[in-house]
């Protein structure tokens, strides 16, 4: 074999190595994420006329009409901006103000970093039904206010159209704190204390010294996890099905819900796909954001985090 045919099969196999350590996960990915999305896709544009041992029956666009005109999709798509607009902003801000907290010089702070991500490691399940019993009629949080007495008949929380949402939300809120306290905490202890001690110098110090260094610094930070915070909004399910299934009267019924409801309960397994292929899009749209802000995100080197001391 000539030299050149070797160096050419070499070459090759190089190029190809990556490729075959690669092929399990392709295959495992593309059996189980690429190839029932595209069926998905398909299935959108079609209809199971009888049943769904049936060939679905194609009807071009009718489900994207029949979305337009759905109703609870739209309630199901503001309770969605809702969520976003409402649990965002927090998940922004209180994650910070925990993350300075926790990045203090003290005794035994460690402990304090272990409580508050605590909840990021307990399950949705265990984290719902707890809250619920709380949230009961003769839940702990009614009791605490007939002792006190704001309330002696207590506060419908899952059971009232206007606060089930929200109640819900406490939950999302509760559950993600720690979670991105850790990323503002990486992104604290890679911002140099001289600049803080600069500060000091020139008159800049407590809450002002973290409005002037710390907010401009941690700036890329806040941006990925509002988007992060905003992709896990969209999704979110696990809480409106242990604690609410989407009620009262629709009032806290997500998009994700939405589509469990309409492909397990309703078997509309089109509809459904053409629900979340509209999910699929805004999801798609946060995830190209979070990608575009990656790239201006500041990763801190020769830093490392101590969540348990």
């Amino acid at each position: 074999m000539t030299p050149w045919i070797l160096k050419d099969r070499d070459r090759l196999l190089h190029w190809l190595t990556p490729y075959f350590f690669l092929l399990p996960a392709l295959v495992l990915l593309g059996l189980t994420v690429f190839y029932p999305a595209i069926q998905a896709f398909f299935l959108s544009f079609t209809r199971y006329e009888y049943d769904l041992t049936q060939p679905p029956l194609w009807i071009g666009f009718k489900n994207f009409q029949r979305l337009l005109a759905d109703l609870v999709f739209w309630q199901t798509f503001r309770n969605t901006l809702l969520y976003l607009v409402c649990v965002v902003p927090i998940l922004v801000a209180l994650p910070l103000g925990l993350a300075i907290l926790v990045n203090q010089k003290l005794r035994g702070i460690h402990w304090f970093r272990v409580a508050y991500y605590i909840p990021v490691v307990i399950s949705m399940v265990v984290a719902g039904i707890a809250w619920k019993w709380l949230y009961a009629e003769n839940g702990l949080l009614n009791q605490l206010l007939k002792l006190t007495g704001i309330s002696q008949e207590g506060i419908p929380w899952l059971t009232s159209p206007q606060l089930a949402i929200f109640s819900v939300m406490a939950v999302t809120i509760w559950k993600g704190l720690g979670y991105y306290m850790v990323i503002y905490l990486a992104g604290l202890q890679a911002i140099p204390l001289d600049l803080y001690e600069a500060a000091a110098i020139d008159g800049s110090d407590g809450i002002k010294k973290h409005w002037d260094i710390t907010v401009p610094l941690m700036r890329p930070y806040l941006l990925l996890v509002a988007v992060i915070s905003a992709i896990s909004a969209t999704k979110v399910f696990e809480e409106v099905y242990i604690m609410t299934q989407g009620g009262p009267r629709n009032s806290s019924k997500t998009l994700v819900y939405y589509v469990y409801e309409q492909a397990f309960q309703n078997l509309e397994m089109s509809y459904a796909c053409t629900i979340g292929l509209v999910m699929f899009l805004i999801i798609l749209g946060l995830s190209v954001l979070r990608l575009t802000l990656e790239r201006v995100t500041v990763k801190p080197e020769g830093h490392e985090i101590e969540i348990g001391g």
